[in-house]
């Protein structure tokens, strides 16, 4: 540290040396303008301004306006920022919530029942479960949207796969059709896709604040590995038994011309989407195995 003159001002100098010249930078301690940097009053013959960076006193205080207008603008910026971040925290842990809460019901409502009327509870799951589960699904259309506006960074196609294909089967297979609601296997589907989701939004809760539970982290990423495949055969099974109805009662048969006089059953689309289904099923795997290996193999490097 220096002193210059005989006034107060004070600067610090840094330089560095390169082939060709030595840079001195010399930045002061407290804002001011100084009539020279030398000692002396006169200039020393050695000494040689240079006018491609010179500035006058009028253009200094304009250049420090500009840095400080800049300065404020990347601080109004970082805050609208910090805001929208915190906007979409916010937003991203109430939907993760809500959808805890509501696969948190009906799993702990059909264990509650299995475990009181055993086997007769598979009888009525859809007419004692079904509102919550409407509801839980038609929100997880959000998912969708989120992904695809890149408020998570998550495949669009899987989840796009996940959501349609469940939606399906709740709103055309068991929906619709009063001779499937009554049917055993609406329990396991619905059992099966709870018990998947009641560990899967905890974890999103939990990173909207980016920290970690290594159980929950475990189980969001393993438990899928039996539970996924079962709620796929789950759901062919709720097909596979939907269609004799279907070609029953002609529901959402396509009509063809008078002149063909028939009309195309809607058990076969739903043949074509038993097919589907399980390609969509090695569509998510895949995606869902290599989230897990991309998730560990990163705990394993950070321990070494």
């Amino acid at each position: 540290m220096c002193k210059c003159m005989k006034t107060s001002f004070t600067f610090k100098v840094a330089h560095k040396s390169t082939q060709r010249q030595v840079n001195i930078s010399v930045r002061k301690e407290q804002r001011g303008w100084w009539e020279r940097l030398t000692k002396q009053e006169r200039k020393p013959l050695f000494l040689a301004p240079d006018f491609d960076r010179w500035l006058d006193e009028s253009d200094a205080e304009m250049e420090i306006r500009e840095k400080e207008e800049r300065r404020n603008r990347r601080k109004t910026f970082q805050h609208d920022e910090e805001g929208f971040i915190s906007l979409k925290t916010g937003f991203l842990f109430t939907y993760n919530l809500v959808q805890f809460l509501g696969f948190s019901w009906i799993f702990v409502n059909m264990t509650i029942r299995l475990l009181t009327f055993g086997q007769d509870s598979f009888y009525d799951t859809f007419h004692t479960i079904s509102g919550v589960m409407f509801f839980c699904q038609i929100l997880a259309a959000v998912e969708v949207l989120n992904a695809a506006f890149g408020v998570v960074r998550t495949g669009v196609i899987p989840t796009l796969i996940q959501v349609l294909g469940r939606n399906v089967i709740l709103f055309v297979i068991f929906g619709c059709l009063e001779e499937m609601q009554n049917k055993p296997v609406v329990f396991f589907v619905f059992y099966l896709w709870s018990a998947i989701e009641i560990f899967r939004y905890p974890f999103y809760m939990v990173g909207c604040f980016n920290t970690e539970w290594k159980i929950l982290t475990w189980l969001r990423y393993s438990l899928w590995i039996p539970l996924y495949p079962l709620g796929v055969i789950a759901e062919a099974a709720a097909v596979i038994q939907s269609i004799p109805i279907f070609d029953e009662t002609n529901l959402f048969s396509i009509p063809l011309p008078k002149a063909i006089g028939a009309s195309v059953s809607f058990s076969y689309i739903l043949h074509v989407y038993l097919a589907l289904m399980f390609l969509g099923l090695f569509i998510n795997f895949r995606h869902l195995y290599k989230q897990r290996q991309r998730r560990f193999r990163t705990k394993k490097r950070k321990a070494h």
